[in-house]
């Protein structure tokens, strides 16, 4: 709260005046509006984490992906946490009296997995469509910046989806010979 915000709020005779009611309506609405642009940053910056992680997986990669590579890469995405979930296992093991030190991480860990999991076999990841010529290429001339996201054009990405994919490559071959 600023400093003429205050002093406008001591001025006011009633807490139930209009002027203080508008000044509070003020001050919410601004709140309100730094807490969206905080939300939308870090929503962007997770999005900007996950698509960094495939596009440093991808950079000896000549053309586009296949379905089946494309599976793989994502699945080499959902076991990222495998080595430190065995970590965490470990340290828990051996130091029995402190078993929950690592609980809430490996909490937040398996939370997630799950989500991407559910989100890969169900409805789909949201992630470019790495099968596609033009949009591999887009995808890797892409420099890592978070704000240039938008620039990449998004789908959602699920096993079933690229499955489809696969069939429909497989007719097109089976057409063309």
């Amino acid at each position: 709260m600023g400093k003429g915000l205050a002093q406008k709020i001591l001025g006011c005779k009633h807490p139930e005046s209009r002027k203080t009611l508008n000044l509070i309506k003020k001050t919410k609405k601004t709140k309100n509006r730094q807490l969206k642009k905080i939300g939308n940053a870090s929503k962007v910056n997770i999005q900007g984490k996950k698509l960094f992680w495939f596009y440093e997986n991808i950079e000896d990669v000549e053309g586009p992906l296949t379905p089946d590579m494309y599976i793989e890469l994502i699945e080499h995405y959902l076991a990222r946490f495998d080595d430190e979930l065995e970590q965490i296992s470990i340290k828990q093991s051996i130091n029995k009296k402190r078993g929950n030190q690592h609980a809430s991480r490996e909490s937040v860990i398996k939370i997630t997995l799950e989500k991407e999991k559910g989100d890969f076999n169900g409805g789909g990841l949201e992630l470019p469509n790495l099968c596609d010529p033009v949009e591999f290429k887009q995808f890797q001339e892409w420099d890592g910046e978070a704000s240039k996201i938008q620039h990449l054009k998004m789908h959602f990405v699920s096993r079933k989806w690229l499955e489809n994919l696969k069939s429909t490559q497989n007719e097109d071959e089976k057409m063309t010979e």
